[in-house]
Formats: C-alpha cells, sequence, structure tokens
C-alpha cells in the first residue's frame, strides 16, 4: 500500500484517479492546484505524486522541480492530453519517474505504480541493511541477536551527539569495541582514540598519565609530558573501568569535564581541552556511591547516555557466529558436537572467555576442534544441561539402562570401550548389564 497524492485542475478527473486506485488498497488523497499539492507535500508526506501537466498557477514541471528538490524520496508520474518529444525529454530530464498520455486506462497507473513502490521498498531494505553493517562489521562487532541490535542502535543516536557516555557490562563483553564504535561513528572520528585502564594504573600515577606534568613536578619528572586529555584533543577518551578511581582524582576529573580545562601536576596554567569522555565499569557504581566510594556528581556527569551490553549468557543465539569469526582466524574447523558444548556453556568471561577458549583449542587439535580439545569445565557443565531432571520426573533404571545400550551401540558390542565411555571399570559395565538383563 503507497500514500499517494493525484493533482489535476479537474476535480473530477482527481477523482476518477482516486477511486480507481484506492480499489487496489493505496491511500489516495487529491489536490485540484499545484499550489495546494505544495501545500499538502509539507503537512504530510507522500511516496508518489501523480500529477497533470498542463494546469494553471504552479504547473506540473514546475511542481516537478519543487518535489525533486524538496522530497527526494517521493518519485513523480506526469499526466498530460499534449504529449509531445519535447516534452517527454524535459520531465524525465528533471527527474520525473514516467508519463502517461491521456486518457489511459487505470491499469496502466497501477503497473507503473506497483513498480515504484517495489523499487522503494528495496531502497529502504538496503538501507537498513547497509547501517547495520556500517555500525557493526568494521569495528568487529558480532551478532545480531535482538539485543545486540538494541545496541547497535544506541550507538548511531549517540555518536550523532557530543555526549558524554557511560557504558556498563561485565568484564569481556565488549566495552571498548563499543566506544571505538561511537567514536568512528561520530564527527571526532579523523581526532585520536585513546583509553585508560583506571584499575591497571597505580594512584599516584594515574594523576599525571590523565593530566599530565610539568617538568620538576616530582622526583624524576626530567622534562613536560602531555597528558591523555591533551593528547586526545578533538578526539575521544575512554575511562575504562572508572568505578576503580580514587576518590581524591574523581573530583578533579568532574572539575575537568565541567570547565574543560586541565592543570598539569606541578603546573598553574589552565589548558582548555576539546574531548569526548567515554566511561566504562563493570561495577555496580550505585552501590559505590552508598558506601561512599564513587562520588555522586561525577556519577550524574557521566551517566548522560548509558549503554548497557548483554552478557554472552543472554545472547546465545549470537555464539555459532562469534565461533565462526574466531575461528576464521585460525583456519580451524569445529566438530558438531564441541559446538553444541561452547553454545550450553554459560560464559561467565564472556565473548572474551570464548576467544581465549578457541585459541587455545585451535592450539592443541591438529584439524577440526571437538570436545575432547575443550576446558574441562564446559564438558562438565554440558553435561549436567544434557541430563536436565523434566518436571514430570525420570525413572532413573530406565536412563541407566538406556545408557548402556547406547554405549554398546555406539561400540558395536565392544566392553572395554563402553565402559570407558561411561567412565566405569569393565567390571561394573558386566554388574549393570546383569541388573537389567542386557545380553550382548
Amino acid at each position: 500500500m503507497a500514500k499517494i497524492l493525484v493533482v489535476d485542475n479537474e476535480e473530477r478527473m482527481c477523482k476518477v484517479v482516486q477511486a480507481g486506485l484506492s480499489l487496489e488498497k493505496h491511500k489516495v488523497d487529491i489536490a485540484t492546484s499545484g499550489k495546494r499539492a505544495l501545500s499538502m507535500l509539507e503537512a504530510t508526506g507522500f511516496q508518489i505524486v501523480v500529477t497533470d501537466l498542463k494546469m494553471s498557477g504552479v504547473d506540473g514541471l514546475t511542481l516537478l522541480r519543487e518535489i525533486r528538490s524538496a522530497y527526494p524520496g517521493t518519485e513523480v508520474i506526469l499526466m498530460t492530453a499534449f504529449a509531445s518529444q519535447q516534452t517527454a525529454v524535459e520531465a524525465m530530464r528533471l527527474g520525473a519517474y514516467d508519463y502517461l498520455i491521456k486518457p489511459f486506462g487505470i491499469d496502466e497507473l497501477v503497473l507503473r505504480i506497483n513498480r515504484i513502490t517495489e523499487q522503494q521498498a528495496l531502497r529502504e531494505e538496503n538501507r537498513r541493511l547497509k547501517q547495520s553493517v556500517e555500525i557493526s562489521q568494521p569495528l568487529n562487532m558480532i551478532g545480531k541477536s535482538e539485543k545486540m541490535r538494541a545496541v547497535y542502535e544506541m550507538i548511531a543516536k549517540v555518536a550523532e551527539t557530543d555526549a558524554t557516555v557511560l557504558i556498563r557490562g561485565e568484564s569481556g563483553t565488549g566495552k571498548e569495541l563499543v566506544a571505538e564504535a561511537i567514536h568512528h561513528k561520530s564527527q571526532r572520528a579523523a581526532g585520536p582514540f585513546l583509553a585508560v585502564n583506571c584499575a591497571a594504573v597505580p594512584e599516584n600515577l594515574l594523576e599525571s598519565e590523565l593530566f599530565g606534568y610539568e617538568k620538576g613536578a616530582f622526583t624524576g619528572a626530567a622534562q613536560r609530558k602531555t597528558g591523555l586529555f591533551e593528547a586526545a584533543q578533538q578526539g575521544t577518551l575512554l575511562l575504562d573501568e572508572i568505578g576503580d578511581m580514587p576518590l581524591s582524582l574523581q573530583a578533579k576529573l568532574l572539575r575537568v569535564l565541567q570547565n574543560k580545562e586541565v592543570i598539569r601536576v606541578g603546573g598553574t596554567e589552565k589548558i582548555t581541552v576539546d574531548v569526548r569522555v567515554i566511561a566504562a565499569t563493570n561495577i555496580d557504581l550505585e552501590a559505590l556511591i552508598k558506601d561512599g566510594r564513587f562520588r555522586s556528581d561525577l556519577y550524574y556527569r557521566i551517566n548522560i547516555f548509558p549503554i548497557q551490553l548483554p552478557p554472552l549468557r543472554e545472547r546465545k543465539e549470537d555464539i555459532p557466529e562469534l565461533i565462526q569469526y574466531f575461528l576464521g582466524r585460525t583456519g580451524r574447523g569445529i566438530s558438531p558436537n564441541a559446538r553444541k558444548q561452547l553454545i550450553e556453556y554459560d560464559w561467565p568471561g564472556n565473548v572474551r572467555e570464548l576467544q581465549n577458549v578457541l585459541e587455545r583449542a585451535s592450539i592443541i587439535a591438529e584439524t577440526a576442534i571437538d570436545t575432547e580439545h575443550l576446558p574441562q569445565v564446559i564438558k562438565t557443565v554440558a553435561s549436567e544441561i544434557s541430563f536436565e531432571i523434566p518436571d514430570e520426573g525420570i525413572r532413573l533404571d530406565e536412563w541407566e539402562a538406556g545408557l548402556l545400550r547406547a554405549a554398546l551401540r555406539k561400540t558395536q558390542g565392544n566392553k572395554t570401550q563402553a565402559a570407558s565411555l561411561l567412565g566405569i571399570t569393565r567390571r561394573r559395565l558386566y554388574s549393570l548389564m546383569e541388573k537389567h538383563g542386557i545380553r550382548n
């Protein structure tokens, strides 16, 4: 269904076309002058305008020029009873989709409108796909789950602004990747992107790392050092693990965010800085505020636009794509059983843990990765999940007998191998077979 505006000085002609297109389930409005059509276009958008060529006041070609200038997504079909080669050439040069010679059958018009709506739908789909790819692919952000798409949308929105962003999420969820994505999609993309881990730098060094220092400011300060705020001019500075920043430094950071100025350690000169700040943390900042370990005023200053990253266990549908991405670097394949165990595991270390597990397995495996190449904790958890008890309960003897038969089938009756598969001794296997009356 398309939203269409029909324009003609003759109201009867407008209503005839409106009636015909309405039968095709299109939403059709009419205007009996070019001037009225421009007012309606300004008030509400239309996908298609079907207009007469010869009209008093604003004629069809003038209306076409205005639409092409102000509403480039709207297609125009011209109607005329005075067709000439010159008219057709001029109409197409100005950007008309097509033109019809009066009188014409409504089917001819419907055919052209259907072509337009199909092309518009295709363009819109391409636009959305391109936007999705632009946000995720260049920055190695993997995942098409609903939760990750929501994150991509938030990145796209905030990147257009200069707002301070607080990225929250468990360790290994990709907070720095999100910060880089915001930077590269912003107007600051040509500037530097710098990051500092507030938990990894000792308290006495973090201040000089952020703000720099003057020569002689302390023992060993043999020359002036530029801080990260200065170095990130017209770019972005990521303060990772900001929850671990000492209280004394939080107050100084707050002043920088408020005044857009830094003073080097040991100096007095105020240096204006133009830097976008993105903070990240895996700590509950609200709890730190209650304990008096994080300033509430700094919290409100950095929490202008929060982004919450989902843990990997909440977007397991993305795990197969992540596996393919990481293994693409190593050239290794993976068995269905190993893939299944990776999907079933809850990944407390999130994407970083998955990457490390696959890297280790790729080194161990000579060809494709199998379950034997995975850490024991993953195989144990997968085993527990496989035997989850249903709500209606189970008959343990039946399960035990079933496992025995399955192991014997898999080993084609080889009892030594069957006992090994079940993790029991050969004597124990014989005892269980006798218990359940299994003959092999």
